[in-house]
């Protein structure tokens, strides 16, 4: 089973920036789907973004709430999937989860949180004053 483990989170002040990274325990380049979901205190888990496998060309996705300002890369020699971060508004405080399936590509993937097979233990991100 693949591990995938999260790190960069942290407290961060409006309109500051973070990194977030995502690194697998081996490939991924056979997994259709590499996404970010988050959750928010008292809410439910929810899709962020997410980059394609090699057979969709690793198109990146992203839900209405953060285009724009976050960016979702890969570099599959290290085996590691990053988000990128900026302008961040406390409304994007969360626990960030990276997941991945080798079945369900991005389009479906971002809406279907459950469906996603592998999932890391989650960074927590502060977005506050």
């Amino acid at each position: 089973q693949l591990q995938l483990v999260e790190s960069g989170g942290g407290l961060v002040q409006p309109g500051g920036s973070l990194r977030l990274s995502c690194a697998a325990s081996h490939s991924t380049l056979d997994y259709s789907s590499i996404a970010w979901f988050r959750q928010a205190p008292g809410k439910e888990r929810e899709g962020v973004s997410c980059i394609d496998g090699t057979g969709d060309g690793f198109r990146t996705h992203y839900v209405e709430a953060v285009r724009g300002r976050f960016t979702i890369s890969r570099d599959d020699t290290k085996n590691t999937v990053w988000l990128q971060m900026n302008n961040l508004m406390p409304e994007d405080t969360a626990i960030y989860y990276c997941a991945a399936d080798r079945i369900y590509t991005c389009n479906y993937a971002l809406t279907k949180p459950d469906a996603m097979h592998d999932w890391g233990k989650g960074t927590l991100i502060t977005v506050s004053s």
